[in-house]
């Protein structure tokens, strides 16, 4: 079978184990995954499955030759692909549930968008400290200081600046699954996700 699964965050809540503590758990939404290729080493170069997740409206040209030659009924959101682990191999076409790929008590790493939060200066982007208050600055407590030297002349890339914060890929590691429900396709995970609501998340074995 594959190595993950794509799913969609859902709410976070609040359940109890058996031994009576209150663990904090994200809700995952998932939906069957469709084998749309295999590659393997001897064409491709190396080996994986592909799967194709979600659906939209619309579609582009480049794949809608993809679609009737598959014989898919719905146009996919994106397409995934993922290593293939164990003996059994799905065939082309088929579907693989979450029940099929994960069991409850898997240690999972998670992978997603983080949520963007716009313009922002190095004290929220980067965890810098403000500047004293005295010393004939007081406007500039915020700021973040001297930026390079006269030697080389520039500033150095990569550095620490104001700019876009958030909208990033970041990854949650050691994530336990506390539960599936096949009939419902939902997948509890102890603790939060990156992402906002309904964005889509890769779940990974570790």
């Amino acid at each position: 079978m594959i190595s993950g699964f794509i799913a969609k965050k859902g709410h976070m809540t609040n359940v109890f184990d058996e031994k009576g503590r209150r663990l904090t758990v994200t809700n995952c939404i998932t939906s069957p995954l469709f084998v749309t290729q295999i590659k393997t080493n001897e064409k491709d170069g190396y080996s994986a499955i592909q799967v194709a997740y979600g659906t939209k409206k619309h579609t582009d040209r480049s794949q809608a030759a993809k679609i009737k030659k598959l014989k898919l009924k719905f146009n996919p959101f994106h397409y995934q692909e993922f290593q293939s682990v164990g003996d059994a191999m799905p065939e082309v076409g088929s579907q693989i549930d979450i029940s099929n790929v994960f069991q409850i008590g898997d240690a999972v790493n998670v992978t997603g968008i983080s949520k963007g939060r716009g313009f922002a200066g190095v004290i929220k982007r980067h965890g810098f400290q403000r500047q004293p208050v005295s010393g004939g600055q007081s406007d500039r407590v915020r700021a973040p200081g001297a930026i390079g030297a006269q030697t080389p002349g520039k500033v150095i890339k990569g550095k620490k600046m104001p700019g876009h914060y958030g909208h990033a890929t970041a990854h949650v590691a050691n994530l336990k699954i506390i539960a599936i429900n096949p009939e419902t396709q939902e997948i509890q995970l102890n603790g939060p996700v990156p992402g906002h609501y309904n964005s889509w998340i890769t779940i990974q074995k570790t």
